[in-house]
């Protein structure tokens, strides 16, 4: 929805929430549910309606569980039967520097105001191992703010008596407790105050009267960015770029003013700043997002113009490059068809507003930001909040050159005429085995990414994976595939629970990178194989349909498996008997 794109009207999302809701409740999206409980220290109301209406617009219904004011302590400590049933999928805690409870003094040794600090870290990091014992679910803490005065003037940020230099050293401990724990996330309303402006944030009126520790009008500011948190968490953050050339990279168009006269690089303010979001696009490549290119070009212009001297940027660092005169919308398509994502994992940035509203109305799920002039680019994108990282792997490094790679493996398959034949050229080996504790976080993060080959769509937190590879009662296999283009990473993972002699597959999903490619019955094999050992005897398979994995609907029965119940939803049982198994993979070597 528009209205919810940054950047927003605050007072008009505060004002038509209800309105706001009801379209989106009645737009036939499907979503994800989600039990959210909001602890807060003080007034949470609106924080709650308004996240409410960003997470549906993201694809997630929550519901609610909302603390009394100020009763955050008390609830994660003591709890309450309410909460205690609730049993949250996630829980924030929104604090601000209003619940500081020490106070400072110049008569304060260091000795006394490092005790201090320590008494009020510990407030918090007992309550969030309370929480994680108790719900064993993903933790959004807020950190703090800046004090609105400075009693010491510019020496409040240095001297230990100061209370900036107090919250500042708090805030470090809990950035380290974040770094140590999974699951752990930082809302940074220390960068949103002073983004937002100090002043205006923190207006006392607004306390005084209503307990807000924040002005109104920034509340959605801050129930955006929360919002940002917990679709990273549950896989819902873009995936690509699909990015114009002129005028949107450099300044000026490539086939009219030739390479030499574009304005990139040092000699002006404008060139300077197309050089600049260059540096910032292709940073996001170490952070796994695919860049591609969408653009109304001659090919050869597009080339000449990626390799100008002074551009960040280059043809290798693409992945796929629409370089025609196809509408855009058409190009987006193909770019999300041939490397196996959804149009709407895809961001377009164009500053072309005829080619937005294009797009938008041609293809509504994919991300298009508002872009102004060159200056704002950075900023709009940035603060739209599409790539938050909540986890981060080595595969994303190589993200953008493993599709390079497909790139590569495309191209030879056309040489072909027997696929198969295709398939042995490619020289492909797996390696298929138990959870590894170094490719945990990896692990997780594919079950919150992947929906078109997923069977049963569950999401696991990075404490819930910890137990099931913790459990016996679990067989567990990731599969790893490399071939003479590359590493593909992990990309294939399977986890059944054992009763007896059935094991019930829980989770069975695969990266679409390597479609085709035989991997599913590759994990197939080693499944069987690792059920005989256990003496298992059936192992039983479940289809949940979604609109995202209709493309596996009939993988169980491709298997070999019998399908022994379906309801009127599509929900499917499946059932293989080990016993005369036949392997069915020989492609691949594991």
């Amino acid at each position: 929805m528009k209205e919810l794109q940054y950047p927003f009207d605050c007072s008009y999302i505060l004002k038509k929430k209800r309105s706001i809701k009801k379209a989106l409740l009645s737009d036939g999206s499907t979503r994800i549910k989600k039990k959210i409980a909001v602890l807060g220290g003080s007034t949470t109301g609106d924080i709650v309606s308004v996240l409410e209406l960003f997470l549906l617009n993201n694809g997630i219904e929550p519901q609610f569980y909302e603390s009394e004011y100020n009763a955050y302590w008390q609830d994660a400590m003591f709890g309450n039967e309410e909460l205690d049933s609730f049993s949250p999928d996630l829980v924030i805690v929104h604090t601000s520097n209003r619940n500081i409870t020490e106070t400072l003094s110049m008569k304060m040794s260091k000795q006394e105001v490092d005790e201090a600090l320590n008494r009020q870290y510990s407030h918090f990091e007992v309550m969030w191992e309370k929480l994680a014992e108790k719900f064993a679910c993903p933790i959004i803490q807020n950190n703090f703010e800046l004090p609105l005065y400075r009693l010491l003037g510019n020496r409040d940020a240095y001297d230990f008596h100061g209370m900036t230099n107090f919250i500042s050293r708090l805030n470090q401990k809990f950035y380290d407790y974040a770094a140590g724990h999974n699951a752990f996330y930082i809302n940074d309303i220390n960068y949103l105050s002073a983004s937002y402006g100090l002043e205006r944030w923190s207006a006392p009126l607004y306390w005084y009267m209503y307990k807000y520790a924040l002005c109104t009008d920034a509340i959605p500011y801050l129930s955006f960015s929360l919002c940002n948190i917990i679709k990273s968490v549950y896989g819902k953050n873009k995936k690509a770029f699909a990015l114009d050339l002129d005028n949107t990279l450099w300044g000026g168009i490539v086939g009219d003013d030739g390479v030499e006269n574009l304005q990139l690089g040092e000699e002006t303010p404008v060139a300077q700043g197309y050089r600049e979001f260059q540096l910032y696009i292709k940073k996001h490549k170490e952070l796994g997002i695919l860049l591609t290119v969408c653009s109304k070009n001659e090919e050869e212009n597009a080339i000449a113009g990626l390799n100008h001297p002074d551009g960040w940027l280059s043809p290798d660092d693409f992945v796929n490059i629409k370089a025609n005169w196809e509408p855009k919308d058409r190009n987006i398509f193909a770019i999300a068809s041939e490397l196996n994502i959804l149009p709407e994992s895809i961001v377009f940035v164009d500053d072309n507003p005829a080619e937005r509203a294009i797009v938008s109305a041609q293809l509504p799920g994919v991300a298009v930001p508002e872009i102004e002039t060159v200056e704002s680019y950075i900023r709009t994108i940035d603060r739209s909040g599409f790539f938050e990282v909540t986890s981060f792997s080595e595969d994303d490094l190589s993200r953008n050159d493993m599709y390079i790679a497909n790139a590569k493996r495309a191209k030879q398959q056309a040489s072909f005429e027997n696929y198969t034949d295709y398939l042995l050229s490619l020289e492909m080996s797996a390696q298929i085995c138990d959870f590894d504790p170094v490719y945990i976080q990896r692990i997780t993060q594919l079950t919150n990414k992947s929906n078109q080959f997923n069977l049963t769509t569950k999401r696991y937190t990075q404490a819930q994976m910890q137990e099931v590879f913790e459990s016996g009662s679990y067989v567990r296999l990731f599969g790893k595939l490399t071939d003479k283009f590359g590493d593909n990473g992990v990309v294939s993972v399977v986890i059944g629970e054992q009763r007896e002699k059935e094991l019930h597959i829980d989770l069975w999903l695969m990266s679409c990178r390597v479609l085709k490619r035989e991997m599913e019955y590759a994990m197939l094999d080693r499944l069987v194989e690792e059920c005989v050992g256990r003496g298992i005897e059936k192992i039983v398979g479940y289809y949940y349909p979604t609109a995202k994995n209709k493309m596996v609907k009939n993988l169980f029965g491709d298997f070999g498996f019998d399908k022994i119940s379906e309801d009127e939803n599509g929900n499917a049982v499946w059932v293989l008997s080990t016993n005369g198994y036949a392997r069915k993979c020989d492609v691949i070597k594991y």
